[in-house]
């Protein structure tokens, strides 16, 4: 396929992706936006702290250690790892190859792919132990009647699709580092790649063709994978992803347990109880829970798109752990 015939599929496959994935976020937002007002838009700095280090900063994952730094393994590589999506993103417009390898010079940039690619080795890693956990080990949150059907199935063809985008691009490097070594055309000096040097000799021995086949393929399988993934995780629990920022900013900064008295509950309280007089108007009717969507707030709405379907509040719950049903 010519340079030019695929920088108009390039822009096809962006323009579809981007059209596709901004149509889901308004429906989204349309969505929350249904729920009744509530007030989260005070004391800016308390909240931007908590955003910082709870989304940001992965700060609740580390009450447990282990399974907090494997998940902040899989975090650090999903945001490092796509800055590389910026440039490849240039490339597919422009038709250049490793647009900024010429710009950042050939040492920093290969240590900037290795650094990477050692991500991606981290990445691919952890996501094994997580489908291993899911479905080796079956850990019992997991295998509990809410999380069963779609909840296993979305978490197990996300960590897949991670382990084949990471692979990807291992490959892609390793055949790239193979025809920078040999001058082919089009393929610029770009450094050192650590962890794909450790397969290039697979390579090796392939043909110029073969390997720009191999490369291009790893190219395409990455970027198309990257649109995929930004439109179905609109319909995925991994939207949290991208929620938990807002949804952290916009958290109850009240102290655990307190919450807010209904006029009409705490009206009839106070006359049962002789401190006040009746005025003679009607509270009118009094809802209690919610029986329509409406009956929410945006807030509980924005929550149920950010739930990260881990399993944990059925397993923590006290009524649960005593063997009744919820």
């Amino acid at each position: 396929m010519s340079i030019l015939l695929q920088q108009v599929f390039f822009v096809i496959a962006l323009s579809i992706a981007a059209f596709l994935v901004s149509k889901r976020v308004r429906r989204i937002s349309s969505n929350i936006k249904l729920g009744k007002p509530v007030a989260r838009f005070d004391n800016q700095p308390a909240r931007l702290k908590a955003m910082l280090l709870i989304a940001f900063g992965q700060k609740k994952m580390f009450d447990r250690p282990l399974v907090g730094f494997m998940h902040f393994i899989i975090y650090a590589g999903f945001l490092l790892i796509n800055i590389e999506v910026l440039e490849i993103i240039l490339d597919g417009i422009l038709g250049t190859h490793r647009l900024f390898a010429p710009i950042l010079g050939a040492s920093f940039y290969g240590f900037l792919i290795s650094f990477f690619e050692f991500l991606a080795v981290g990445v691919i890693a952890v996501c094994v132990v997580f489908l291993i956990r899911r479905n080796v080990l079956k850990i019992d949150r997991f295998w509990k009647a809410e999380m069963t059907a779609w909840p296993r199935m979305d978490a197990n063809l996300i960590l897949t699709i991670e382990i084949l985008l990471m692979i990807a691009i291992l490959a892609m490097n390793a055949a790239d580092s193979v025809l920078q070594s040999r001058g082919a055309e089009h393929y610029t000096q770009a450094g050192f790649f650590a962890f794909s040097a450790m397969i290039v000799p697979v390579f090796q021995n392939l043909g110029e063709t073969t390997l720009i086949a191999i490369e291009r393929i790893g190219w395409w399988f990455h970027i198309l994978g990257i649109m995929g993934f930004a439109l179905y995780v609109t319909y995925s629990k991994h939207l949290h992803i991208f929620l938990a920022f807002p949804n952290t900013y916009f958290s109850n900064l009240n102290p655990s347990g307190r919450f807010d008295n209904m006029a009409a509950v705490t009206k009839e309280v106070k006359l049962a109880l002789g401190l006040m007089e009746d005025d003679g108007v009607d509270s009118g009717d009094v809802k209690f829970g919610a029986k329509e969507i409406t009956d929410l707030t945006w807030k509980n709405l924005m929550d149920a798109y950010a739930c990260t379907e881990c399993g944990r509040c059925t397993s923590q719950c006290p009524a649960n752990q005593t063997g009744r049903k919820l």
